[in-house]
């Protein structure tokens, strides 16, 4: 028996120019199928998992206790749980480096503070509040106001100006952090004043609001949060920030009221990272549209004399960018730039 090279197919064994195409024709409609198939499966339903939002304040504060229960009544419109992080310091920024890592799929949002446009003026920040994000709405503003002890012998804004005229540096004052609205605002107010305090920045209202009732520090500077406080009779409250006088404290003068011609507000809202799609976005703003309007979260609003302030995404949007222009001109006001622009 002859022995054929190995490796060599004799020719009768090859297949036909014509059974080669008909071959090669069948694998790629056998290919093409199988592809067509996958391609029709439907897309993934949004959300199919789990939703993390990022609050930038410790837990049990005011802010915190009314976003997580904004979040639990949007995870019942989307069948999904929401659950709230906590990532607390740095004035209320620290959220952006996590919106900014975070993949735009719709499954991690943050709360935006105000501080999150002003931080990029005083300081070089790695991350940007407009670029590095997509807004999905507005939902309330908060109230600012300056508290003493109830037993504290100031009475009155003068009162608190004089003994620091009198007593340079001694007199101690607590905000919610470096560069926030409440530190801003008594920079601005004690420059005016020719005067001055000592600054002692705490990351959480309830922890700050125990440590004004109790003596540790003079004064306290805070939104909403201090709001229990001065209802049951810890704290006074001697000032607002606000436009006018609020309906929960009516006896309570304006800043601008009082002449000194500054307004003060913090809206915040709820965004995503940079390149969420439009559809994500739709289906986030809905649930929370839905949700925020709640009597429950209008109630709990309401503990801390907020009302709604809502604004759909492209509103929401064009507020942050002015927001943004604003904290520029503040900065550049008050001369708190630390790098140059």
């Amino acid at each position: 028996m002859a022995l054929r090279p190995r490796g060599r197919v004799p020719p009768a064994a090859r297949p036909s120019a014509a059974r080669r195409r008909l071959i090669g024709a069948l694998a790629a409609a056998t290919t093409g199928s199988a592809f067509g198939a996958v391609l029709a499966q439907p897309p993934e339903k949004f959300p199919s998992r789990p939703i993390t939002l990022w609050v930038p304040w410790p837990a049990g504060g005011a802010t915190d206790a009314t976003m997580r229960l904004l979040a639990e009544l949007a995870g019942r419109q989307l069948g999904q749980k929401i659950v709230v992080e906590n990532r607390a310091g740095a004035g209320g920024t620290l959220v952006m480096p996590v919106l900014q890592q975070a993949a735009p799929d719709g499954y991690t949002i943050a709360q935006m503070p105000q501080p999150v446009f002003r931080a990029p003026w005083i300081q070089k920040r790695g991350w940007d509040p407009i670029r590095d994000t997509t807004p999905i709405l507005q939902v309330s503003g908060v109230t600012f106001g300056i508290v003493v002890a109830q037993v504290s012998p100031f009475r009155t804004l003068e009162d608190i100006f004089r003994w620091a005229r009198e007593h340079p540096n001694l007199l101690t004052i607590a905000t919610n952090g470096v560069g926030t609205t409440p530190h801003v605002v008594m920079d601005e107010l004690f420059e005016r004043q020719r005067a001055s305090y000592t600054h002692v920045p705490y990351k959480g209202t309830a922890e700050q609001m125990l440590a004004v009732a109790s003596g540790q520090v003079m004064v306290g500077v805070n939104s909403n949060g201090f709001a229990p406080f001065v209802d049951n009779g810890q704290l006074r409250l001697l000032v607002t920030f606000g436009e006018q006088r609020t309906r929960r404290w009516p006896q309570v003068p304006t800043l601008r009221e009082l002449g000194h011609g500054i307004v003060a507000q913090s809206p915040y809202g709820l965004a995503g990272p940079r390149g969420l799609s439009r559809d994500a976005v739709q289906v986030l703003h809905d649930a929370f549209r839905t949700a925020l309007r709640d009597p429950a979260h209008l109630a709990e609003l309401a503990r801390y004399d907020q009302e709604l302030a809502y604004l759909g995404p492209e509103d929401y949007g064009r507020a942050m960018r002015e927001a943004f222009e604003a904290e520029r001109r503040t900065v550049d006001r008050l001369g708190l730039a630390r790098h140059a622009p």
